[in-house]
């Protein structure tokens, strides 16, 4: 008897959906068959796209009813906006509340939702639906950090100790879609962007392999948020003309940069740091992966942009801007890092085959959308503590009706420069 696939729809078709199809070239039990989006010329592509790299025949769908409704169609991965999570949810769950169709589960893309309320409502549905879920964090699923991770506590905290400090960071020079840009459509600014990665990292990495999360509890947060780039006048104004006159930074500006540290207590009763760091304003090749873990006698270091491979291009060298070389890439000549196999290299193929497979039966999802609720939790806490500037016990009273500044529209960071 031949083993059993999953069928895969795509509620998305932009750039983080496509990067999860490219991820599933190295998936060998399911296939993509399916891609729902607001704009059925984009599904249309997506589901083009997914066909040409041999990964499914995929098809667009004219609702996420009619994906949800197709026998073929086993489980959903959710890589919408942010603002369309709730809505998006619903239509799923309400499906399989009526009987339109059966799903052995949805996989849903960070952050989990722009804040705590929402996050717990997304759950409350998932779960009112009786589906098994799973919380997609690529970084997490990196084969360098989840190699490093295993040699370290193997072999250094076995014999030294546990590790003490995790640092992480993401960095480039900004979002490819307009939306990302508004603070009431995305949530925020780059905190809540990019810190889901980079706080869930710092505590997976301190957390011992095969232990779960809740061995290492948060308990205080202190960050820090500013707009160092993208609100001086002349960058607001090439922000405007890249994606719209009504992303205008010089009035409603989202944080372009966060700093985070976090105090955990630890199941065996020690205190470990997490510190964590985005940005949107990066100067460099592109995007910029990076974490640490440092024990008593031992440290591992990752640069995603340390890929072993460098292509130099003279200024005879003309042609199209592009990312052929690396995700977010800035520059066309020069000594130019590449990252090559980036779905692989970032995590995304691993965390789809480690889905796929729980969904099959086949493994215990190593994040669940309880997960996800707690990282929004912890990025709500940071932005209050930003807002506030003081360390705040973790989870911050209150933090279940916090909506951050920067989502509301109300943030106004100190002038930076002209």
């Amino acid at each position: 008897m031949s083993e059993p696939r999953l069928g895969v729809g795509f509620i998305g078709s932009g750039f983080n959906a496509k990067f999860h199809m490219l991820g599933w070239k190295g998936v060998r039990d399911a296939d993509v068959l399916g891609v729902w989006s607001p704009n059925a010329k984009n599904a249309a592509s997506a589901a083009a796209y997914a066909r040409g790299l041999d990964v499914g025949a995929a098809k667009p769908y004219k609702s996420i009813t009619d994906m949800v409704a197709d026998p073929a169609i086993d489980a959903i991965w959710l890589t919408g906006p942010n603002h369309a999570r709730i809505e998006n949810v619903e239509e799923v769950c309400d499906a399989v509340a009526r009987g339109k169709g059966t799903l052995k589960g949805i996989a849903i893309e960070k952050p989990l939702a722009r804040n705590v309320a929402e996050a717990k409502e997304v759950l409350r549905l998932v779960k009112k639906a009786g589906l098994p879920h799973g919380y997609l964090e690529d970084q997490v699923f990196a084969p360098q950090v989840e190699a490093g991770r295993d040699l370290l506590w193997a072999r250094g905290a076995a014999t030294t100790g546990r590790p003490y400090l995790a640092r992480a960071a993401e960095e480039h020079s900004g979002p490819h879609a307009p939306w990302f840009w508004k603070g009431e459509l995305q949530g925020g600014g780059v905190l809540n962007d990019m810190m889901c990665h980079s706080a869930l990292l710092v505590r997976h990495l301190l957390t011992k392999p095969g232990d779960s999360l809740a061995t290492v509890q948060p308990k205080r947060i202190t960050a820090h948020i500013a707009s160092l780039k993208w609100s001086r006048p002349h960058y607001a104004k090439q922000l405007a003309k890249t994606h719209g006159r009504d992303i205008d930074y010089t009035k409603h500006p989202s944080e372009d940069f966060a700093s985070l540290s976090i105090e955990f207590e630890t199941s065996d009763g020690y205190t470990v740091i997490g510190e964590a760091s985005t940005s949107w304003s990066f100067v460099g090749a592109g995007l910029r992966l990076s974490a640490e873990l440092l024990g008593p006698e031992y440290s591992m270091q990752w640069n995603s942009l340390d890929a072993g491979l460098r292509l130099f291009f003279s200024r005879e060298v003309k042609g199209k801007t592009g990312e052929d070389l690396v995700e977010k890439q800035n520059a066309e000549m020069g000594l130019m890092p590449v990252v090559a196999g980036e779905a692989v290299a970032y995590g995304y193929e691993a965390e789809d085959r480690h889905f796929v497979r729980c969904f099959l039966g086949k493994e215990t999802p190593r994040l669940t959308l309880e997960d996800g609720v707690e990282v929004v939790q912890m990025l709500m806490t940071a932005y209050r503590s930003a807002e506030e500037g003081k360390t705040l016990d973790f989870p911050a009273r209150g933090i279940d009706k916090f909506v951050p500044a920067v989502a509301r529209g109300d943030w106004h960071p100190p002038r930076q420069g002209r």
